[in-house]
């Protein structure tokens, strides 16, 4: 129970990865305020952290949204009266194309959500989480390690992204708040699941087999599942991580070493 009576904001929930946050920090004794664009989403995910005797607030954002923000920040005070930690895992796919003829419009867009909105939601749950002397997750992306074509934009979005977790480290440390990284490479759930049966079905394998040619890549032979990232938010949310900031911890099985 590494957060027992911890209250844990999640942004972005989706079926993979945000639900698994969610879930398993409920798993580690938190109570959890779930904030994304789709309700019936946040429902579903309620019921599995209400179900593990943990307590569930839904809160439909648009985290591009100032007036939506402010009122998951409110609304996540005044159901718990405390917030521990903020995971920022909202996220908007930039456009996968090479820098050289990307469409600025298109980068600027990808920054807005996947840089900027995570600036403005830890900005106004500072004074919640200086007061429990909390901690900020950002997810980032394997994407860090490797600069193959069509990317660029990507590579650029959660570049900045860990830029500013690293400098808000430095900023909110002080004030005892502590700023980290998660950084998965694959993450096996329904989203990559599905491009491996579309692989298959061009080449006329089996998605087992594309599994298997990927998995043989990666040192551990095999691609981590939502709840083995969700578990490295939790350590860093954990009191487990109570002397590390600024740091980005790779959780990929061993695709990348850095």
């Amino acid at each position: 129970m590494l957060l027992q009576d911890k209250v844990v904001v999640v942004s972005g929930v989706g079926p993979g990865l945000g639900r698994a946050i969610a879930v398993q920090s409920a798993r580690a004794g938190a109570d959890v305020v779930l904030a994304s664009r789709t309700e019936s989403r946040l429902v579903e995910v309620a019921k599995e952290v209400t179900e593990l005797g943990r307590r569930a607030v839904v809160v439909p954002t648009d985290i591009n949204d100032e007036a939506a923000v402010t009122n998951l920040v409110e609304t996540a005070g005044s159901a718990f009266g405390r917030v521990d930690t903020l995971v920022n895992n909202a996220f908007a796919i930039p456009p996968i194309t090479d820098l050289a003829t990307v469409d600025l419009d298109d980068v600027r867009a990808g920054f807005e959500t996947n840089v900027l909105a995570a600036l403005r939601l830890t900005r106004l749950f500072v004074p919640a989480l200086a007061e429990s002397k909390g901690s900020v997750v950002m997810i980032n992306s394997a994407v860090l390690r490797h600069s193959r074509r069509t990317f660029g934009p990507y590579k650029m979005a959660k570049a900045s992204l860990l830029a500013l977790a690293q400098s808000l480290a430095t900023e909110l440390g002080p004030e005892g708040i502590r700023v980290n990284s998660v950084a998965p490479g694959y993450i096996w759930a329904d989203n990559l699941k599905w491009y491996f049966n579309y692989l298959a079905e061009q080449r006329g394998i089996t998605s087992e087999e594309v599994y298997a040619e990927t998995a043989a890549t990666i040192d551990l032979r095999k691609l981590p599942e939502p709840d083995e990232i969700a578990d490295a938010v939790v350590f860093f949310a954990s009191q487990l991580a109570r002397a590390i900031t600024g740091s980005c911890l790779d959780v990929n099985a061993g695709e990348y070493h850095h």
